[in-house]
């Protein structure tokens, strides 16, 4: 929970908004949503769009990663 309370700091000072509905929707979601990336073979690293923001994430074992997140506008 306190990852969860930091992503939400964190996307809140942008958009409390979508802070907070980002943050419904990981909680409601079963953990392997979103599209896995071949690229990173051997891994469950996988890619997820919420509302106006993408997330990478790594799964290990019961433990979810968040790798990046970005908002989906930016250019990258």
């Amino acid at each position: 929970m306190a990852n969860l309370s930091r992503l939400y700091e964190f996307l809140a000072s942008a958009n409390p908004q979508a802070a907070a509905q980002t943050i419904q929707s990981l909680t409601k979601a079963p953990a392997r949503i979103g599209e896995r990336l071949d690229e990173f073979e051997g891994r469950e690293v996988r890619r997820l769009l919420i509302r106006r923001y993408g997330m990478r994430y790594e799964l290990i074992s019961d433990t979810l990663y968040v790798l990046r997140i970005w908002r989906t506008r930016e250019h990258r």
